[in-house]
């Protein structure tokens, strides 16, 4: 999407009736912009490429922080993906989930925010990675595997009359994420080619039946 598209979604969410409340508070892309400068300084090399953190607590006034918790989900959301667009620019590694988190201090006046950042490892020190819907949904990829198919049972239960009831998987494999064919009927492709089993990279478009899912590597 890149990080301009980004700031514009995060601006956007105090348009309209919140924009008068935020004329004098915090304005989310400037959070965004204070991780994005978090991750840059505090980037290290390690044997998966240059780590940078991964877990975000932001620190707001009582009263900023009352006038976001409207919509808190989606600020949250918006900023953890921002973190992922430009670790993904920047070809930054992050070797946990990336959660943003928010919290008030009253000692904090209204304007102001601090950003702490740490390097937080995945359950088990694996790969880390999610796949996302075309609706923006996203699933969390841990320790176990996530099974896609048209059972209710699946991990990832999907309602596409073209997709077997247990059609592929995807698991952790050392420090990567592959997926695999379960036997499918119309098989499974990533980036368009059939596969039985994929090692997959950030970005990779798996397809199965009609729906595609996006693999990302954070």
């Amino acid at each position: 999407m890149g990080l301009q598209q980004f700031e514009r979604r995060l601006e956007r969410l105090v348009e309209g009736v919140f924009a008068k409340a935020f004329r004098s508070g915090v304005q989310p892309v400037e959070i965004g912009r204070r991780l994005r400068r978090e991750m840059d300084q505090h980037r290290s090399i390690g044997v998966r490429g240059t780590i940078v953190p991964n877990h975000f607590t932001v620190t707001l006034s009582p009263t900023d922080h009352a006038n976001f918790q409207s919509f808190a989900d989606s600020l949250t959301r918006d900023l953890a993906d921002y973190a992922r667009e430009h670790a993904r620019e920047e070809r930054y590694t992050f070797v946990g989930p990336v959660l943003v988190e928010l919290t008030a201090d009253a000692g904090m006046g209204a304007g102001q925010f601090f950003v702490s950042a740490s390097i937080e490892e995945a359950s088990g020190g694996g790969a880390v990675g999610s796949l996302v819907l075309a609706d923006g949904r996203r699933i969390a990829l841990g320790e176990e595997p996530v099974t896609i198919g048209r059972l209710p049972e699946c991990e990832l239960p999907l309602n596409d009359p073209n997709v077997s009831r247990r059609h592929a998987e995807v698991r952790r494999q050392g420090l990567d994420y592959v997926v695999v064919d379960l036997g499918s009927t119309n098989g499974t492709r990533v980036n368009g080619a059939g596969v039985r089993e994929r090692r997959l990279a950030d970005g990779d478009e798996i397809s199965v039946g009609n729906t595609s899912l996006r693999f990302e590597a954070s």
